[in-house]
């Protein structure tokens, strides 16, 4: 039966030349003569009703003279079934019947954005071993009639736009080598029954929708080599079996999900890894131990997953790493001196960690990208150190001598305490073209910023008044393109100028004002999606999604952003406004991707953040010298916050006069320390020491309290305890309060996940700035988590309050609130106290120890 669906008949001298064709064909792919064979009726039909409803036709290259079965049709060639030109494409095989008879074994239609639903036709093929219909534009839900398709080794779905949960049915599929259906909306969990595909050697499910845990059952896909499933909203903790069962794994991706750490130790069974991506993580902290054996990498990204401790020597020995990013994690100490000569890696990124010392003296000529920002770092820059590297030192404490200047213009002003016109502020408000040339929009001057950037560059302006700083490479991307440019007609502003341009990045981008006056601001951020199609065009293109997060002067104020969903859809214009308080001469602007949204649409290798334009103006007379020029839209502002701010420093002034006390109340304001008499050497080289319990009742670590295990970490604890009775303004307990109040620490949870931590502050504080009262809180819970390994350094804490990190750990209430009672729990610290009390006395304080 010939296909119907096909071109008009073709003329005699083209069907000599096909003749031709098909006979070299048939030698070279030993396959017999057309003539001989035809293709099974029913499966005509079903393929016939399936073309109609999808609005294709069978290519050229098959389907001669209405046979399916011919031309290309009979190749059992890779290539030329995956050639662009036979596309749609089937597969034959014409060997039944004694070579008479051929069933369609194979079916692609691959990037035609066809729409319409994958229909039951499909059953009428029952010898299909291969079915991919990925980027097309198919919706509707997977029907579980696929589950039926037993001989299926290959279904890939991927980058369409169906819904509705995963059929269970799949788990019936067990000849499925192949599974992928990544980008799409599906909804739902991973079906257990999936766990039934013990031959399952791929899984490609990056952006499909799923959430929840990985099923236990997935135990049993031990011969899986290839799992990427970024991007969902997977919880829980990673399974240990992806460890211990999982060993044939030679690629692993698990980035943008809500994973728990910490991550298994397990993972040190997996030996035969290439690549490994791991990133934000959520909670428990994780080692590097895991990675001593796995020396096959070629690429370890273990971003933003809470990692703690040393940065081990022991990573030197993975000789074939290209590309490593241990980037936004708690590592501290030195830099291990021959990393830098490793002979194969290429890319190295140790940024927002809290490393210290001095760079590497020595480094390999294969080394071209480090980031290093953010750290701890000091001392001299080595002498390799020069402006031609992808070299990025912003937010350190190196010392800057003419030489170091001169190699690396501009650092001297992004160092930690960022000193350029520090307490001599110059600026009052600047504005940028991101990614491109200098644009005059409403009377504002946005300059230029069309400089390249790179995946480890900063610039800093010859006017020093702002900068921007990237990092981060486009992985398995051809073309690395940090700027994007379109002619598109950007809707919704009478500057669509404004937009034909935007600065890109693969990871951390951040733009800085520097020699700002202090006071309150504007901060305007101009965004639109200029990268893919609108959904209304029903591409597989348009299925991209753009997430990530926006921070300014630490505190995330956008999470998830996504421009076009914001803004209504693509190539629209959209302004986010955020009013601010710039304390120390100046502003940072952070645009953080977090692993989320699509990373291969439209191309691979396409995600992270972008902007268009940047305007800080204001919201206060400027007296800075380089502020002078104004127009008449500032003077309008600043008459009326001038009246504004009169008034309420009158307001204030009255206020203040009635609440006037005695000298005598004048006793984060008289210090009062105690308990150095409770001082202990501590081995640093130890994991902790054991000793009586001995302290101040309600600034106790647990395990300190519970156990008697004495660590620096317990004096974080204490510190934590500190800092919230410092903003509340009452000790830790107060037993004339009501209820959840009695217990400070207690009290502070109940608020945090309420979202209402504010509530917590002094209400004797008239005025406060509530970002520096929220980060506060941050750090004081952090500080008192149940493990000592989840509480950061001293060093880190004061870092975070002072605003020069972020405070980017996770916070879960601790154990010891969950699981007991917290009154029973103190009631149980003044027994052993109580208890002890007396010999401590007479022990000269042999045991004790400091609560700093």
């Amino acid at each position: 039966m010939a296909l119907r669906l096909m071109k008009p008949l073709l003329s005699s001298s083209t069907c000599l030349l096909y003749f031709f064709f098909l006979v070299g064909s048939f030698w070279c792919s030993k396959s017999i003569n057309a003539q001989q064979a035809a293709t099974d009726p029913s499966e005509v039909r079903a393929l016939n009703s399936i073309f109609q409803q999808w609005d294709t036709q069978a290519a050229d290259t098959w389907n001669i003279s209405g046979e399916p079965c011919s031309g290309f049709a009979l190749s059992q060639s890779d290539s030329v079934f995956e050639d662009p030109s036979n596309n749609p494409a089937i597969k034959c095989d014409c060997s039944f019947r004694n070579n008479t008879l051929c069933h369609i074994t194979s079916l692609r239609v691959y990037a035609l954005d066809k729409r319409g639903v994958i229909p039951e036709e499909l059953l009428g093929l029952p010898f299909l071993t291969f079915l991919q219909l990925d980027r097309n534009f198919f919706s509707g839900r997977l029907p579980a009639f696929i589950g039926n398709m037993s001989r299926l080794g290959l279904l890939s779905i991927s980058h369409n736009n169906l819904s509705g949960p995963i059929p269970k049915e799949l788990g019936n599929l067990k000849d499925l080598y192949y599974l992928g259906f990544g980008v799409n909306n599906f909804s739902g969990t991973l079906p257990p029954e999936l766990g039934n595909l013990v031959k399952l050697g791929e899984l490609s499910i990056n952006s499909c929708g799923l959430g929840g845990e990985i099923p236990s059952t997935f135990a049993n896909l031990v011969e899986l080599r290839t799992v990427w499933a970024s991007d969902n909203a997977f919880t829980g903790k990673i399974p240990d079996f992806v460890g211990n069962k999982w060993t044939k794994l030679t690629s692993l991706r698990f980035q943008g999900n809500s994973f728990e750490g910490p991550i298994p130790s397990s993972f040190v069974n997996l030996t035969s890894l290439n690549s490994l991506r791991i990133g934000d993580i959520y909670n428990g902290s994780s080692s590097l131990d895991f990675v001593r054996n796995l020396k096959n990498l070629t690429d370890l990204v273990l971003r933003n997953v809470l990692l703690t401790g040393f940065l081990p020597s022991y990573i030197t020995e993975l000789q074939s790493l290209q590309k490593l990013d241990l980037s936004f994690n708690n590592l501290t100490g030195a830099i291990p001196s021959n990393m830098f000569t490793m002979g194969s890696l290429m890319h190295l990124f140790l940024g927002n960690n809290s490393l210290s010392g001095a760079i590497p003296s020595q480094k390999s000529e294969a080394l071209q990208t480090i980031d290093l920002s953010y750290n701890l770092l000091s001392g001299n820059l080595p002498s390799w150190v020069n402006s031609g590297l992808q070299l990025n030192l912003v937010g350190n404490n190196f010392s800057l001598n003419s030489l170091n200047i001169w190699r690396l213009p501009g650092l001297e002003c992004l160092q930690r305490s960022f000193p350029c016109n520090r307490d001599a502020p110059r600026y009052s408000k600047f504005s940028i073209k991101c990614g491109g040339p200098q644009i005059i929009s409403n009377g504002i001057v946005f300059e230029a910023d069309y400089r390249p950037l790179g995946a480890a560059t900063y610039v800093v302006t010859s006017a020093q008044n702002w900068a921007v700083s990237n990092v981060g490479i486009f992985a398995d991307r051809q073309n690395e393109q940090y700027e994007e440019n379109t002619l598109a007609q950007v809707r919704g502003t009478n500057t669509p100028e404004l937009y034909r341009s935007s600065r890109l990045s693969p990871g951390s981008l951040r733009y800085y004002g520097l020699g700002l006056e202090n006071g309150l601001y504007t901060v305007n951020l101009f965004f639109a999606e200029t990268g893919f199609p609108d959904r209304s065009s029903q591409s597989w293109k348009s299925l991209a999604r753009r997430v990530f997060d926006v921070y300014i002067q630490g505190t995330r104020r956008l999470r998830d952003f996504d421009i076009s969903k914001e803004a209504g859809g693509v190539e629209r214009a959209l302004i986010k406004n955020f009013t601010l308080n710039v304390t120390d001469n100046h502003l940072e602007i952070h645009l953080f991707w977090a692993g989320k949204g699509t990373y291969c649409t439209p191309e691979q290798g396409y995600y992270g953040p972008s902007i268009s334009a940047i305007s800080v103006v204001p919201n206060f007379i400027p007296t800075a010298v380089g502020s002078k020029e104004k127009n008449w839209t500032e003077f309008i502002i600043v008459i009326t916050v001038s009246v504004v701010v009169l008034a309420l420093i009158l307001a204030f002034s009255i206020f203040y006069m009635k609440r006037k006390k005695d000298d005598d109340d004048e006793e984060e304001l008289c210090p009062k320390i105690s308990d150095f008499g409770l001082a202990k050497l501590y081995d640093d080289r130890k994991t902790h020491i054991s000793t009586r319990v001995a302290g101040t009742i309600g600034y106790l670590a647990p395990e300190y309290a519970m156990r008697g295990h004495l660590t620096e970490k317990a004096d974080v604890f204490g510190f934590g305890i500190v800092a919230l009775e410092i903003l509340s303004g009452r000790p830790n307990s107060d037993k004339s309060l009501e209820g959840d109040k009695i217990y400070l620490l207690e009290w502070a949870w109940v608020l945090h996940e309420k979202n209402e931590s504010l509530d917590l502050v002094d209400p004797n504080l008239i005025e406060f700035n509530e970002n520096e009262a929220l980060r506060v809180v941050r750090v004081a819970l952090l500080c008192t988590q149940g493990s000592p390994s989840m509480r950061p350094p001293m060093s880190r804490v004061v870092a975070m309050l002072a605003g020069d990190v972020e405070v980017n750990g996770v916070i879960s209430r601790p154990s010891y609130l969950t699981d007991w009672d917290f009154k029973d729990l103190t009631g149980r610290f003044v027994t052993e106290c109580t208890q002890t009390s007396t010999a401590s006395e007479n022990n000269d304080n042999h045991n004790q120890i400091m609560i700093s």
